[in-house]
């Protein structure tokens, strides 16, 4: 596989609720840090991080914009949306991505950005 398909079969366990593919995805060291704090080392808290938010949360939308390759690092633009406890948002995205020699996401460090922007000097 290649890091895209990767990056979009991780995306689509999302939409889909589907845990099975993760296994595949990330290394078990992996260490996952969110955009707004959280941070998951290894596979079994990645493991238990997805259940967990499934529970209350579905992915609405996980749309890829862009992606951009250096080496053994992706990064990925893209936009967010779900409903969480009945609470829909959104947000503007992108993730760091390092991958192993095994193919394999080992580091993700995602960062986001309103997906609402004003224009001051307009």
């Amino acid at each position: 596989m290649q890091k895209e398909d990767i990056v979009k079969s991780y995306f689509q366990a999302w939409l889909d609720k589907n845990i099975g593919p993760l296994e595949n995805i990330f290394a078990d060291d992996i260490v996952y840090s969110e955009c707004y704090g959280p941070e998951y080392h290894g596979l079994p808290q990645v493991l238990k991080w997805f259940a967990d938010w499934n529970r209350n949360g579905t992915v609405l939308k996980w749309e890829i914009k862009n992606f951009i390759h250096q080496g053994a690092f992706t990064v990925v633009e893209w936009y967010f949306e779900c409903d969480y406890n009945n609470e829909i948002s959104g947000f503007d995205g992108v993730s760091i991505i390092e991958f192993n020699k095994n193919m394999k996401i080992v580091s993700l460090k995602e960062f986001q950005s309103k997906s609402e922007h004003n224009y001051p000097y307009e």
